[in-house]
């Protein structure tokens, strides 16, 4: 859910139905060099799975679109993330190789390792963010001559592999069968729900001229909106009165356990409207 135009900012809640819990706030930073646009992530993302009790947290990485001017359009995903257990104190390393043209590395390249609280290593890992990643266990440890210490591993297992790729995908921007679905529509969410969006609906129908025209009117309607909020407090300040700013529905600015910093969370109240089919607090955005 969007909880900020200015500076854009997305907040997320996901309940699993197999008892984990997944949050965060995302929003970027941005660099444009004229061949190519660095996106920098920014925000915290967590993962807690009830029934163990352990609590992930990580950062993602930066993302490079090459070619913005004249070319094909690519993009590199580069930089460093640490996944973190909080509960148990096991940290996870990763570190996705930026594209070199004189590199001799495999491209999107993923390496990394996971200790556990006293930093002895546990695992190591290696892949490509793009298709699959495999991981060894550490079954003994070694110093060798030199003072750098060499470590036995069993044979690698496979954690995660891509799933095939429809072979029609480039008619879809190369989207992911997951990516297609997003969009598609359930029955009794909220009427602010993106997918009822009639702008987004109407290009993914083919109707171009139609979405236009409809995104132009949804642009001048979040405008008209702006503005009216903007006069009323202007009004309030000159006859002296406090004028709420606009909240979110369904997220508060809350401080962050692990961080101590402030993000915007889940504060409750979507299932139980969804449920009962009472929308009388959403806005009227479209």
């Amino acid at each position: 859910m969007m909880v900020s135009h200015h500076p854009p900012i997305v907040a997320q809640h996901v309940e699993g139905v197999q008892g984990w819990v997944s949050w965060q706030e995302f929003s970027m930073s941005s660099k444009f060099r004229g061949k190519y646009l660095q996106i920098i992530p920014l925000g915290l993302a967590h993962l807690v799975f009830k029934n163990s009790g352990n609590h992930y947290t990580w950062r993602k990485v930066s993302t490079t679109v090459h070619n913005m001017i004249v070319g094909k359009l690519w993009l590199d995903n580069h930089g460093e993330m640490e996944i973190v257990n909080h509960t148990t104190g096991d940290k996870c390393c990763l570190k996705f190789i930026p594209y070199s043209y004189f590199s001799r590395e495999i491209p999107r390249k993923v390496t990394g390792y996971v200790v556990n609280r006293e930093g002895e290593f546990k695992w190591f890992l290696t892949g490509t963010w793009d298709d699959s990643m495999e991981a060894c266990r550490v079954v003994s440890q070694s110093i060798v001559r030199n003072g750098k210490p060499v470590y036995e591993t069993d044979s690698s297992k496979v954690l995660w592999k891509r799933n095939p790729i429809n072979p029609e995908s480039e008619k879809y921007y190369n989207f992911t069968e997951l990516a297609c679905q997003l969009n598609e529509m359930e029955e009794d969410v909220a009427p602010t729900d993106t997918r009822h969006r009639p702008d987004q609906r109407l290009m993914e129908e083919g109707r171009w001229d139609d979405a236009n025209t409809e995104k132009v009117r949804l642009e001048e309607k979040q405008r008209a909106v702006r503005r009216h909020r903007e006069n009323e407090a202007a009004l309030a300040t000159e006859r002296g009165e406090e004028y709420s700013t606009y909240e979110a529905t369904w997220f508060s600015k809350t401080t962050d356990e692990q961080t101590n910093g402030i993000m915007y969370a889940y504060k409750g109240g979507y299932w139980e409207a969804k449920q009962q089919q009472d929308w009388s607090m959403c806005p009227d955005i479209f």
